[in-house]
């Protein structure tokens, strides 16, 4: 960047049916050949890197649209990179959950990506605290990205009856975190938003709590919680 330039920076927000990166120009700040480029810039140019090798938006036989490598992708590698779109105040089909009471509309292919049962990507948070999606399992080029929408929101209410991610693991419905069985969440340890685990410490421990009973002439003190049975620990 020139001072007093313009970037001209692939928008990986809007596609044709080609899968092609369309321009948008996005003005200079500063001068003597410096500028500040917001970090939404920063994060929508990594994506911009995909363009020749790394996911594109193609149509399922059973799904409609689905996002699908087009290289391979190690375990721990980054496969998107999130950028939050917008704010939303309530849960719909496509919102990301952040916190308990905080929900973000994600631009660009994120949306696109399906949920699956049994997910090769799980979720990072980035430095905006936007979701990078993250390989949890080998991908090889070609195979569709997924990832469990309850490894995001605590509660899922806007999909079909069943499930149709078609995994030996599936469900048959597609829930939240809220409704994961202990093993599975243990599964996605370090691939969920940690929101989710932290609702969960604080519910084992008001139930250990109630589970706490001081009698007469005990050495701890009231309130005192001695043991907290299923608090997940990272």
């Amino acid at each position: 960047m020139v001072g007093g330039a313009h970037l001209k920076v692939y928008d990986a927000g809007v596609l044709n049916d080609h899968s092609r990166y369309a321009l948008r120009t996005v003005p200079g700040v500063g001068s003597a050949g410096s500028s500040l480029i917001s970090l939404q810039v920063e994060l929508i140019l990594q994506r911009a890197g995909d363009m020749s090798g790394g996911y594109e938006l193609q149509r399922t036989d059973a799904k409609g649209e689905g996002v699908f490598a087009t290289r391979s992708f190690q375990v721990g590698e980054t496969v998107m990179v999130g950028v939050i779109e917008a704010e939303l105040d309530h849960n719909h089909a496509h919102a990301s959950q952040l916190s308990e009471k905080r929900f973000v509309l994600h631009g660009g292919l994120i949306t696109k990506v399906n949920h699956s049962c049994e997910p090769n990507c799980g979720i990072h948070l980035n430095a905006s605290g936007a979701h990078d999606f993250v390989a949890r399992q080998p991908i090889t080029a070609s195979q569709e990205i997924t990832f469990d929408y309850a490894m995001r929101n605590y509660t899922v209410e806007h999909f079909a009856a069943h499930c149709q991610c078609g995994s030996p693991r599936c469900r048959d419905h597609i829930t939240g975190w809220k409704d994961l069985p202990s093993e599975r969440k243990a599964d996605y340890r370090g691939f969920a938003v940690p929101y989710l685990t932290d609702i969960d410490n604080q519910d084992a421990t008001e139930r250990a709590g109630h589970l706490v009973r001081i009698q007469p002439g005990s050495p701890h003190q009231t309130g005192q919680i001695l043991n907290v049975a299923g608090v997940v620990t990272e």
